[in-house]
């Protein structure tokens, strides 16, 4: 069941290589979708995720958006949509969050910058060729900041990915057959660990949401890891309560067959407020 992760640059024709090579390995695509899932659960509107994607939100959207949740749905839903297979997922910080996965290849499609410009200028019909240049740049710097603040990685470093394929030099079609290779070689086959390592993932990514969205452990930061349905939970909580809330909140999650608290109560909170977000 291939799972492709691949950067999203404005102008780079990573959209075109996605739905192509879907198209002609029969697998479905992760992109928009997200943007309504994540939004329903962080009770916004889907326009605020994606002026905040973007950079097109204000400055008081931006200090009242929970940053933090919306990294934990994005994951969620990158890892639920990885763990089905059969997937293309373009954009949403998939190719970091999926980077530890063995059979996942992730790659970065580039284009020089005025080529992506002139793609722009067409796309909007306009011969203002200021106003495309500030878009990509502020498309570039959104994903840059993004990238970094969710994974402390500089976007587009190309020791991040499995392949870098330049659409100013090969065409679409070209860049579809690459992949289409590369998911053919022995480093990339699905194995038995690695289909247990992302089904673990993506429930940890479950749990994760769950206890986020749940009044109780809201505030909780603290390791999650899965195997077969096993949860481990580690770290710092602020009290008991918060310890056992985390516990019954990861242990309703789908999926969760068995949950191993491993969490450390600080009796009092304020002398230790590194538990929280």
């Amino acid at each position: 069941m291939p799972v492709v992760a691949l950067t999203q640059g404005m102008g780079s024709l990573a959209q075109d290589i996605a739905e192509q090579l879907a198209q002609e390995l029969k697998l479905s695509t992760l992109q928009h979708e997200v943007t309504e899932h994540v939004a329903q659960k962080m009770h916004v509107p889907k326009s605020l995720i994606s002026r905040l994607r973007t950079g097109k939100a204000g400055a008081i959207e931006r200090l009242r958006t929970d940053f933090h949740a919306m990294a934990v749905y994005t994951a969620e839903e990158v890892l639920e949509a990885a763990a089905k297979g059969n997937v293309v997922i373009r954009g949403w910080g998939a190719t970091q969050i999926l980077r530890a996965v063995p059979h996942v290849p992730c790659i970065r499609v580039m284009r020089p910058f005025d080529k992506r410009v002139e793609w722009l200028m067409k796309e909007l019909d306009t011969d203002d060729r200021d106003l495309a240049e500030k878009e990509i740049h502020r498309s570039d710097h959104a994903n840059a900041t993004r990238m970094h603040d969710q994974f402390g990685v500089h976007w587009g470093d190309p020791v991040l990915f499995d392949m870098v394929l330049n659409t100013d030099r090969l065409s679409v079609q070209t860049c579809v057959e690459q992949i289409k290779a590369l998911l053919k070689r022995p480093e990339f086959a699905e194995t038995e660990a690695s289909r247990t390592l992302l089904h673990g993932m993506a429930l940890s990514a479950h749990v994760r949401a769950a206890l986020s969205a749940h009044a109780d452990t809201q505030a909780v930061n603290i390791t999650i890891e899965s195997v077969d349905g096993s949860v481990v939970l580690s770290g710092i909580v602020a009290d008991d309560a918060e310890k056992n809330a985390a516990q019954r909140v990861a242990a309703g999650v789908t999926g969760v067959k068995a949950v191993d608290n491993r969490l450390h109560a600080i009796t009092d909170a304020k002398h230790f407020p590194t538990n929280r977000r």
